[in-house]
């Protein structure tokens, strides 16, 4: 729409600009003006625009100047360049250069508006065919879950089944797979979309606190309950709450929980009053629920009303396949945050981030491909920039493929456990030591001690 468009008009003569700006305000367009070649870039470095409408023969440099960066910054940016010397060789070079046209000193306002709907309408139409092929390209996506692996188009198959339905989805992965990108996009994708989706983590908000997080609380309750308070059930009435590490919840709110879940009413702390709500709930954890409920740490019948759709992310060393396309993903979203291409990759740097045993998973490799980005000065990618625990050799990865099970049918996690506690025996319980012997972040092997209850 016009009213929304934004063009930078550029020209060191004050009475032409000002004339030109005066035209294009009066067809409703936003405007900005800029006095010399300086200004029109520290305009586009500031400011989105839609078009530049620039003179070539400038004092402190030309049009040419302007359309060269504007093109550089904000590729997306039109640019139409004006001047009273027209001649076919600076033509040629403003189109070459990316101009979307040419107009010559003086012209009919009649003919700079014409030229400058064109410019914006060919805007549209290339945003309008970036997005359609986005669209396309999404058939390997799915809230920003990228792969074409068997496991993860199973994944892709078991979520969109779970979009139109209003049944409990129970999500479980380890950190970093990508467990709320999963359940917003059940969320944005189906009959809720317009209404809220509102995200808790249990695990960060203190026990204390998480009941009146959960349904609120009215004024008077306890101690600095000033005021009456909405939950995040109420919050969501209409649309999705989303419990993120449910599995770390006390078995005293869990049993508040299941009443919710049974009843669709809430009960404010402090209050008498039961408000029904309307809401789909989404749970996810990385924790296996089915292991804590035989250690009695979580309720049964609270798993099986969670445990409706049971939907399963593999970890990144599941399917690392997946590796080579979620780079190119992470490659064009960091290149549009940070405006600037992403440096081509050695073949050997793909190999190497294939090769590695991913803790972090998912989101671990997108911020690998981050600091690569940051950190180098290069148009290409050696094995050289690689961070040290992804070159270092993966002693985890090593002793899964040599190690002979004790028993049929060991779990991974069996495993897991067995090699951080070989880790830390080794290393006398230094964390840091055994997180570099297995390739793990200290971050990474905390969380693992903490998992698996390893006494140190």
């Amino acid at each position: 729409m016009r009213t929304l468009a934004k063009i930078l008009v550029v020209d060191d003569g004050d009475t032409q600009r000002q004339i030109i700006s005066d035209v294009l305000t009066r067809a409703k367009y936003g405007v900005a003006q800029a006095s010399s070649t300086a200004e029109a870039i520290e305009e586009v470095t500031q400011n989105h625009l839609d078009l530049i409408i620039t003179d070539l023969k400038m004092e402190d440099g030309n049009g040419i100047d302007v359309l060269r960066e504007a093109k550089r910054l904000s590729p997306e940016t039109e640019v139409i360049v004006m001047t009273a010397y027209g001649s076919i060789e600076s033509a040629v070079e403003a189109m070459r250069e990316g101009a979307h046209d040419y107009i010559t000193k003086p012209f009919d306002k009649d003919v700079l508006l014409v030229s400058v709907q064109r410019a914006l309408e060919h805007k549209r139409l290339r945003e309008e065919n970036i997005e359609l092929r986005e669209l396309v390209e999404t058939r390997f996506t799915l809230g920003g879950i990228v792969g074409a692996s068997p496991k993860i188009q199973k994944l892709f198959r078991l979520v969109e089944r779970s979009i139109p339905v209003n049944s409990t989805v129970l999500i479980q992965g380890e950190s970093g797979t990508g467990k709320e990108l999963v359940a917003r996009s059940i969320h944005y994708n189906g009959p809720r979309k317009t209404n809220p989706f509102i995200a808790v983590n249990c695990a960060a908000v203190p026990e204390n606190l998480i009941e009146s997080e959960l349904f609120g609380h009215e004024k008077g309750a306890f101690t600095g309950a000033i005021q009456t308070k909405k939950g995040k059930f109420e919050l969501a009435d209409g649309g999705t709450i989303f419990l993120d590490e449910i599995g770390d919840m006390s078995l005293d709110l869990q049993a508040k929980l299941l009443r919710v879940l049974q009843e669709m009413q809430i009960e404010r702390v402090g209050g008498t009053e039961l408000i029904p709500i309307d809401v789909r709930v989404i749970a996810a954890t990385n924790k296996n629920l089915e292991q804590e409920v035989a250690k009695e740490q979580f309720r049964e019948d609270l798993f099986f009303r969670l445990n409706v759709i049971l939907i399963e992310i593999p970890p990144l060393r599941e399917r690392l396949e997946d590796i080579p396309p979620l780079i190119d993903h992470f490659q064009k979203k960091l290149s549009a945050k940070f405006q600037r291409k992403y440096p081509a990759m050695d073949p050997v740097v793909v190999d190497k981030l294939m090769e590695y045993y991913w803790p972090g998973n998912v989101r671990e490799l997108e911020n690998t491909l981050e600091r690569l980005l940051v950190l180098t000065d290069k148009e290409r990618i050696e094995v050289s920039d690689l961070p040290r625990n992804v070159l270092m050799p993966q002693i985890a990865t090593q002793q899964l493929e040599g190690m002979r099970l004790p028993e049929e049918g060991l779990s991974i996690e069996d495993v897991e456990k067995k090699l951080i506690c070989d880790a830390l025996a080794r290393t006398g319980g230094h964390i840091l030591k055994a997180s570099k012997l297995l390739g793990m972040t200290y971050k990474t092997l905390q969380y693992r001690i903490k998992k698996y209850d390893i006494r140190l």
